[in-house]
């Protein structure tokens, strides 16, 4: 009998533990922790012909991101496509280009770091805030979306090529920044109802947005979208308001 009234008052003492561990645990316990993160970028800048004319004449600039195929340490990879394909070809731009690479091979972009790094060359040069454009392709594309909602005042105008689309965040983008959508519908890396369905989103908002749908293009559509003259003119008529 003495044996049975021990185990049960062992069992209501790990009872009452557990009761007061489950108390414990339970409160919130507010604090603060400062953190700092640092990322090297590589890039490449472009100046205009007439940059050097000696007058302090004010240019737009073009920040381009690449795709995940050209991410990684060497930068001789961000030659292969979009417009600093077309620098190395020998076309001349009327703005400044800023190309950037993305350390990662299989990271998204680190997008503060991307403004970081943007904020900087406009300071150093003599660059128009009010004419800073944005375009990317691929996983630069969906990195372009996501700067266009994070930071909706920082750019004139935009052109996504293939990107993944931030659709629930649609009515973050600054209305009054005109958009251009490019998209092949044989994509089998990143759909075309992507840009479907933003596009469809943002026009139903009335939003500036144009959209070039390629018929039976697969995920490189970025080949015919950069090598639009109409849309480097297109760029260059835009400026925040």
């Amino acid at each position: 009998m003495k044996m049975q009234h021990f185990f049960f008052k062992v069992l209501f003492l790990v009872g009452l533990f557990l009761m007061e561990s489950c108390s414990a645990q339970s409160q919130l316990i507010e604090d603060e922790l400062q953190t700092v993160t640092t990322e090297n970028l590589k890039y490449y800048l472009y100046y205009p012909q007439d940059y050097e004319s000696g007058d302090q004449k004010e240019f737009g600039l073009l920040l381009f991101l690449h795709g995940g195929g050209e991410s990684g340490g060497d930068l001789e990879e961000i030659k292969k496509n979009g417009p600093p394909k077309l620098l190395v070809e020998g076309k001349q731009f009327p703005f400044l280009v800023l190309a950037p690479q993305n350390p990662y091979r299989r990271k998204w972009w680190n997008t503060e770091a991307i403004i970081k790094l943007l904020d900087s060359v406009v300071e150093t040069n003599n660059v128009d805030k009010n004419r800073i454009y944005l375009t990317g392709l691929s996983r630069g594309g969906s990195a372009a979306w996501e700067l266009a909602t994070q930071y909706p005042k920082k750019f004139a105008a935009m052109a996504v090529v293939c990107g993944m689309a931030p659709l629930p965040y649609a009515h973050w983008i600054n209305k009054k920044m005109p958009i251009w959508v490019f998209h092949g519908d044989k994509d089998k890396v990143i759909s075309v109802d992507e840009s479907d369905k933003m596009v469809a989103k943002l026009k139903e908002m009335n939003y500036d947005v144009r959209y070039t749908r390629y018929e039976d293009v697969g995920h490189n559509s970025w080949s015919r979208a950069y090598t639009t003259e109409e849309l480097y003119e297109w760029f260059v008529k835009q400026k925040q308001k």
